[in-house]
């Protein structure tokens, strides 16, 4: 549900329980196609969503996993008025998904998941250090 009194961190976490090997950030200012958001732009996940967004629609937002993240950041933006990118998950690292927004959120997730455990594998349990979670 997104509504004026709920948090971006809310949004995150929701987000993340779907797709673990995924998180969203939101911007203060949109990003082109194919490029990323600037991380002086990255907004605190303790706003509550009607401080930052420019349409005010309330309501549902289904995630369908066969959705682009092309498609999910223009919809967010298109309907709720914010400014989302969406990162993958590349071995201990979170990177923006800009090369690959034609992708499914399926896709990125399994891509996500792949990495982690081929880091994993690499480095040996024992060392293992987990990449920031998404609600930091």
């Amino acid at each position: 549900m997104i509504s004026d009194d709920k948090r971006l961190q809310e949004i995150k976490e929701d987000f993340h329980r779907k797709f673990s090997h995924l998180k969203i950030e939101f911007y203060a200012g949109a990003h082109q196609k194919g490029e990323g958001s600037p991380m002086r732009e990255q907004l605190d996940a303790e706003l509550t969503i009607g401080r930052v967004r420019s349409v005010h629609n309330e309501g549902d937002f289904h995630i369908i996993p066969q959705m682009t993240v092309a498609e999910f950041e223009g919809k967010l933006l298109a309907k709720y008025g914010l400014n989302a990118q969406v990162f993958r998950r590349s071995g201990n690292l979170w990177m923006q998904t800009t090369a690959t927004d034609f992708w499914t959120l399926a896709e990125q997730n399994r891509k996500g998941g792949a990495s982690a455990e081929a880091y994993i594998e690499k480095i040996g349990l024992e060392d293992h250090i987990e990449p920031e979670r998404p609600e930091d």
